[in-house]
């Protein structure tokens, strides 16, 4: 395994899967995988990929979450700041992070990678006909739900006609 696979493994393997099937990243997390050591360098890497964010005519919010979390700290606890990042954030951070760190040079080419991956699925997608198209969202909506209800069956749903039927309505 090269290490482009091994950084693929990495990233993939913190990502998260929130309730409603989206992915996203903890920026943290993140930090450390691409070499950070203080959460200050990072804040200015995240503040950039933010402008970039914004001049791309983007909402910050919906790609840069901000998560307050409390941790320990001694015998006290104390909030600090982290982001629920989305996939085009974490590319943003990337493409603004310091190439001087092997992971993220590995990660700029990560990105560049499953962008382009985007990008033939996306062709793919446009060449199927109707019946093709609906069968492939049927798919994506049976595997969504699998991963809804893995998460409401983990957090201890059991009636899940009920929780289905509070769903639809």
């Amino acid at each position: 395994m090269n290490t482009l696979e091994i950084h693929d493994k990495i990233f993939e393997n913190i990502k998260h899967i929130d309730v409603h099937g989206n992915e996203y990243w903890c920026a943290r997390e993140l930090q450390k995988i691409l070499g950070y050591k203080e959460w200050r360098y990072f804040c200015a890497v995240i503040e950039k990929a933010q402008i970039a964010c914004s001049q791309s005519n983007n909402n910050i919010n919906s790609h840069f979450g901000v998560n307050t979390k409390i941790v320990l700290a001694g015998k006290t606890t104390k909030p600090i700041v982290d982001y629920k990042l989305s996939r085009y954030a974490c590319y943003l951070i990337v493409q603004n992070a310091n190439p001087k760190f092997e992971a993220v040079a590995l990660g700029q080419t990560y990105f560049a990678i499953q962008t382009r991956k985007q990008e033939l699925s996306e062709k793919d997608y446009s060449l199927l006909t109707e019946d093709e198209k609906r069968l492939y969202r049927r798919k994506q909506t049976k595997d969504g739900n699998k991963i809804l209800y893995k998460t409401a069956k983990e957090k201890g749903v059991k009636n899940f006609d009920l929780f289905t039927n509070a769903g639809y309505k």
